[in-house]
């Protein structure tokens, strides 16, 4: 098949969209179908890979992200032949996929990897919440309806998506990850690099350090437990706009010696730093399937989270992990537990990586395949 790939971000920014975009394509250009992935250009210096096509663009900000300004002839000539236009974000390249689906007469497939509800929320406070819901329910109910499929992550984002006015054929697959990269690492990490000490009990966090994925609570419910369990450490890797703020806010906490940010690391790196932890944690509730989850149970990390759309659909509560009420208390009860029984950890360490062969990138792939084909069909 010839198929179009969109995304508003792509390499070498490090996040779960790039990633799962990536492995899509990576999977179809093995599997011998003509796939090309248009991305906003960053840096004129990047390197691509094969058919990744860098739009012109412009700075958003300070952000590190850019805005895709136009598509060029030569791009035009390629999407009039494509057999299915596939984009990751609804605005900015998803109208660009829109559009050439309908000049086209092109199949057009959106992926929903954000709840763009709580986002909206977030990121326009001044924004009345009635009026803000209002609008992502017009925007939704339309683009919708222009949409030839829609893929939802996870049976609980499916069921978020209709509350948006979502209309039309939605397909739940969920997305998945290379499996032997967590559950065996090239090169492991070592608590002596991140400066841990040996007998600590480690939780991990991987993701963007941001305002929705509440990682300041998330060092506040382990501030509130560091008398209780004096070996208790926190690990937060990854970058984002909230990362000086946590680097603050865990020194007036009296946190320092007890967390550690390691800033920036790269995905190809993610697996073997995952094994210095002993669980996985997380207090964001904005997600729609969250891969870092996954990833942590490849590499044999029971997980804590809350009860939550994405995340209920991949914790197994108290056999791969615990899922708790969205307050602080009911957290930290489940981290205490967690941090003070090895056996536990290890038991729902096992049940976890078993549990994780369900999420396995190529069979995620060949599920998207199959609903670009029955497209075709139709």
């Amino acid at each position: 098949m010839r198929i179009a790939l969109f995304s508003d971000v792509y390499k070498p920014h490090i996040n779960g969209v790039v990633n799962h975009v990536g492995l899509l394509k990576e999977h179809f250009d093995r599997w011998g179908e003509q796939v090309y992935l248009f991305v906003p250009e960053q840096d004129k210096k990047t390197v691509d890979e094969n058919n990744v096509i860098r739009l012109p663009s412009i700075p958003i900000a300070d952000t590190g992200y850019h805005l895709t300004v136009r598509v060029d002839s030569r791009c035009r000539d390629i999407l009039k032949l494509m057999d299915v236009i596939h984009v990751h974000h609804p605005f900015i390249s998803g109208s660009f996929g829109l559009n050439f689906s309908r000049r086209y007469d092109v199949p057009l497939v959106f992926t929903s990897h954000t709840r763009y509800d709580l986002y909206v929320q977030q990121h326009l406070p001044l924004v009345p919440d009635t009026l803000s819901d209002t609008a992502l329910h017009a925007f939704f109910h339309r683009f919708s309806q222009r949409c030839s499929a829609i893929i939802a992550p996870s049976q609980s984002a499916a069921e978020v998506m209709q509350t948006w006015g979502i209309q039309g054929r939605v397909a739940v697959i969920p997305n998945g990850i290379e499996l032997g990269q967590f559950q065996s690492p090239e090169h492991e990490a070592t608590r002596t690099e991140f400066r841990i000490p040996a007998n600590a009990v480690v939780g991990v966090y991987v993701g963007r350090i941001s305002q929705e994925k509440a990682v300041d609570r998330l060092l506040g419910i382990f501030s509130a437990l560091k008398e209780e369990i004096p070996a208790l450490h926190l690990l937060l890797v990854g970058g984002g706009p909230s990362l000086d703020y946590c680097r603050q806010l865990a020194r007036s906490s009296g946190m320092e010696g007890r967390v550690t940010f390691t800033g920036p690391i790269s995905y190809e790196r993610i697996g073997g730093v995952l094994a210095v932890a002993d669980f996985f944690v997380s207090a964001s509730v904005s997600e729609v399937h969250p891969l870092t989850f996954i990833e942590a149970a490849a590499a044999g990390l029971p997980s804590i989270g809350i009860d939550s759309p994405g995340v209920a659909d991949v914790i197994l509560d108290e056999e791969t992990g615990f899922l708790t009420d969205n307050n602080d208390l009911s957290f930290g009860l489940r981290i205490m537990k967690m941090a003070q029984d090895a056996q536990l950890r290890r038991d729902m360490g096992c049940a976890a990586r078993k549990h994780s062969q369900r999420f396995s990138a190529h069979h995620n792939a060949r599920e998207v395949l199959g609903l670009y084909q029955s497209l075709q069909e139709q």
